[in-house]
């Protein structure tokens, strides 16, 4: 039993920093009320976590490969503690979104270092069977997250962050205990021109996506910082091209199914996890229901998630990703458009036919992506197309998290200007808030019943479009990965491609 700790020590951190993106969802009204903030504010509550999460990832592998893997696993773990800390204890919404920053560096430390202490903790049947209870703990997280924050919020909101603390303790005393060291000899220093070029990059796109969804796009405040990240983006490609040791290897996009599987990749976590932001929001300030409530909805996306996953694991691992992954791409998409039935008249009941189909779509294509990506790409870089696709995975929902925001203030302005309401875009930027509630109560006694009709109209005209567009990227990416994607079944790439990490490791003591 004891062989399993190192594994216990992993899944436990993976658990905890994965879930973390998803688990405010539910709580984001209370946040809201508490703290007063801004719809652009809960936005970067829950993107500017998953921002750094895809920023870091990459060059956090670095650094573990030349200090120490159990050591940056160490760091990771003790800083998502405290930033977890921060968050709990935060008076204002400023506070709250650097914490969530600095627990989102924290994470991408010990995200960087999970597979590679697989790797090295275990070998041949065990490596297989540990891989695969990493894969399911993985797949799990970030669909249990909803269920998980609407319980603690019943608490408070502050206990989606103090729940961390505790597990991070377990955490840190397995891992002393029961992980061994391992680094790789002669690893090359960290790129780190491409990081803070990728993370300036990557954050000016998603800024200006959630300042257009405040401000719309007529404005420089929002498409100023696009442009200017994409152009900043270019020159990272250009650095990137030039260097020794790029954090990612660019040239591995001139494969056709490396480039499918990281579009499939950004845009499953985008179609399937984006959206949830928006729904939890009108379950609880249109729908009525507590945050306990609301996490229970979101149980056929968990459950569907975690047991198609499990079988995934045993029978389509030998299939041809292009068809596993794709089709479950497609799936999301026709869950994303199931959940388009949603109108003003509509309760949580309208959803579960559609999640159900959303888990079962996530549950086919995530067990699949890692190994994809490994059997896609020469053995040497197997470890840096593992980063590749958890960057990809970040990525896309804190992209999805922004674009999905300009695309529900837009449909739900519209309908509350064809309904007469005096300021359509402030009132649609309250909506989005979760401050339904107190328009309501602030609106004339007579004129109340009328307000909240117009006011549920508009939020599940948002909704709706919200989920068109989120179930649209699911079925391109599943025809695209269809197309794209011509790399071996997952199972013999993904042997290859171990072999080289585990004689590149090396023991050592600590």
């Amino acid at each position: 039993m004891r062989k399993w700790l190192p594994l216990v020590a992993i899944c436990t951190g993976t658990f905890m920093l994965l879930i973390d993106v998803t688990i405010v969802n539910v709580a984001l009204p209370e946040m809201a009320t508490d703290l007063g903030t801004s719809f652009s504010q809960l936005q970067w509550v829950v993107d500017v976590y998953a921002l750094a999460l895809a920023a870091l990832v990459l060059g956090a592998g670095s650094l573990a490969d030349l200090f120490g893997r159990k050591r940056l696993y160490l760091i990771g773990l003790v800083l998502f503690a405290l930033a977890s800390l921060a968050s709990g204890l935060a008076p204002d919404a400023g506070f709250l979104i650097a914490a969530r920053g600095l627990q989102g560096v924290g994470g991408a430390v010990m995200f960087a270092t999970t597979i590679a202490l697989i790797n090295t903790s275990y070998e041949g049947r065990d490596r297989g069977t540990a891989f695969g209870i990493w894969g399911a703990v993985v797949g799990a997280s970030a669909a249990l997250g909803p269920i998980l924050g609407g319980a603690l919020t019943e608490l408070s909101w502050r206990w989606i962050f103090f729940v961390n603390l505790p597990v991070c303790v377990l955490a840190v005393l397995l891992t002393v205990s029961a992980v061994q060291e391992a680094r790789q000899p002669r690893a090359p220093r960290p790129d780190l021109p491409g990081i803070a070029l990728f993370t300036l990059g990557a954050g000016g796109v998603v800024f200006g996506l959630v300042r257009a969804s405040a401000d719309g796009w007529g404005r420089p405040e929002a498409w100023g910082p696009i442009a200017g990240g994409l152009v900043v983006l270019a020159v990272w490609v250009a650095v990137e091209l030039r260097s020794p040791a790029p954090m990612l290897d660019v040239r591995l996009f001139r494969s056709r199914s490396f480039s499918g599987i990281m579009l499939g990749a950004l845009l499953l976590n985008g179609a399937a996890f984006a959206e949830l932001i928006y729904t939890s929001l009108w379950l609880q300030s249109i729908g009525g229901l507590s945050p306990l409530q609301a996490g229970c909805v979101f149980i056929p996306l968990s459950a569907l998630s975690f047991g198609v996953a499990a079988l995934a694991g045993r029978v389509l691992q030998t299939r041809p990703p292009r068809f596993v992954l794709g089709g479950g791409l497609l799936l999301i998409g026709a869950g994303g458009l199931l959940l388009a039935l949603v109108d003003g008249d509509s309760t949580w009941r309208v959803l579960v036919a559609g999640l159900a189909v959303l888990g079962a779509g996530v549950g086919m294509a995530n067990p699949t992506l890692a190994s994809a990506a490994l059997a896609s790409v020469p053995r040497e870089r197997s470890g840096m197309a593992s980063g590749a696709v958890n960057t990809a995975r970040q990525l896309g929902f804190a992209l999805g998290v922004a674009v999905l925001g300009s695309v529900f203030t837009a449909r739900a302005a519209a309908v509350l200007s064809d309904g007469g309401a005096v300021d359509p875009s402030g009132t649609a930027s309250a909506l989005t808030a979760g401050q339904a509630g107190q328009i309501i109560g602030s609106a004339p006694v007579q004129s109340r019943g009328a307000l909240a009709d117009l006011l549920a109209a508009a939020y599940a005209g948002g909704l709706r479009d919200v989920f068109l567009v989120c179930g649209a990227a699911g079925i391109v990416g599943g025809l695209a990965v269809v197309a794209l994607v011509r790399a071996p079944a997952p199972s013999a790439g993904h042997q290859a491609a171990q072999r080289p990490v585990r004689a590149e490791a090396e023991p050592v003591a600590g």
